[in-house]
């Protein structure tokens, strides 16, 4: 929230116009999805799970120095894939057009410890139904993190950068978190109802399946190089954990994102939620290989407006959703990764620390001998 609005120089039909614009920008790309486009997504896939059998392989001798760099490197790269252009975006129902029941948000499971099913509802329905409005949307702060200069500031927040920091490194455990909601959740009473329960126990075994596969049965087959496969394989985790927060946190958290409070969205119209979207994302700019390893989430604006687009088209789309941003005169935050990154982490320090006391300006001197 800014104490200048960013919008306020559009008119109601303004707003509902644009809208109306967007609108017919995701029809178009919703009637030209074919065969050129479902052949990407196998591809993807398919060249995930070669990747990461790949590097499994090279792991079962990675007491050689190469073999572990060379194995952890492609199967951080296979764990990357498999979560953001792949997991996250069939999830989204990116892909349920082609009625492929192994590539469908309904059936896909993902490598990662939240079950799919929680994180459709915590990111899905939530998150972007509720982009940056605070104490609505869970993605903004994780509920640990002070994301406004609004919020009322508790010695808690000096902490924020080392929350934010541990919860890079351990992100998906993080989700699992507040997939489950732990936040509200913790209060016994709450606790002891059968639907957290039932969720809780979904998280334990997904959590205990992806230790099994990755801490346990791996390395063994591995043999001699049980150690070195359990010491990649933990990095490979820790690397899409720091990859994927990054990106995350670049989409919504750099300077010059607004975020929103819950009484800006009663009654709000398409055309404003489509402007809260757009003004509450920030893209990432960057070559076609990085906007493919943030799952092209890196056009994080355009998949806010569009998030059931299939992600291969958000680089079309950003043209001319740009474009109208420009119409409008509205801010198009974008930036590369470092620039973005470190944008995000000062504003994490920023709100860590107190609000700084209005400064008091001096009387003036010429003022005071004229009321005297």
């Amino acid at each position: 929230m800014t104490a200048i609005d960013p919008t306020a120089h559009l008119t109601a039909e303004q707003i509902e116009e644009l809208g109306r614009e967007l609108d017919a920008i995701r029809d178009e790309v919703i009637a030209s999805r074919g065969e050129k486009d479902a052949a990407y997504i196998r591809t993807v896939i398919s060249a995930q799970r070669k990747l990461e059998l790949v590097s499994r392989g090279v792991l079962l001798f990675s007491f050689f120095p190469p073999a572990w760099l060379l194995g952890t490197a492609g199967l951080s790269v296979a764990k990357i894939m498999d979560n953001m252009e792949i997991g996250h975006n069939i999830l989204h129902g990116q892909w349920d057009w082609m009625r492929d029941p192994k590539i469908h948000s309904t059936t896909w499971e993902w490598d990662h410890v939240s079950p799919a099913d929680q994180w459709k509802h915590s990111h899905n329905e939530l998150h972007h139904t509720y982009t940056n409005v605070i104490g609505k949307d869970n993605d903004l702060g994780y509920g640990i993190m002070r994301v406004d200069e609004d919020q009322k500031w508790h010695p808690f927040h000096l902490g924020q950068p080392l929350w934010n920091f541990l919860n890079a490194c351990f992100f998906e455990y993080g989700i699992a978190a507040y997939d489950l909601e732990l936040g509200k959740n913790l209060h016994k009473r709450r606790r002891n109802t059968p639907e957290f329960r039932a969720r809780a126990k979904a998280v334990g075994r997904k959590i205990r399946k992806q230790v099994l596969k990755d801490y346990v049965i791996h390395p063994l087959l591995s043999g001699p190089s049980f150690l070195t496969t359990l010491a990649a394989t933990f990095t490979a985790n820790l690397v899409r954990n720091i990859w994927t927060h990054s990106v995350i946190m670049c989409g919504h958290f750099p300077e010059g994102v607004q975020t929103f409070e819950r009484r800006s969205i009663k009654g709000e119209t398409r055309g404003q939620w489509y402007l809260r979207q757009m003004m509450g994302s920030a893209n990432i700019s960057g070559s076609r290989a990085m906007h493919f390893m943030t799952g092209n989430l890196s056009h994080q604006i355009e998949h806010h407006l569009f998030p059931d687009l299939p992600s291969n088209r958000y680089a079309e789309v950003a043209v001319k959703v740009r474009a109208l941003f420009e119409k409008y005169e509205l801010e198009y935050v974008t930036g590369p990764l470092p620039k973005q990154v470190f944008s995000a982490w000062r504003k994490v320090f920023r709100l860590s620390l107190p609000n700084k006391k209005p400064k008091v300006d001096a009387p003036d001197r010429d003022q005071e001998l004229v009321a005297a």
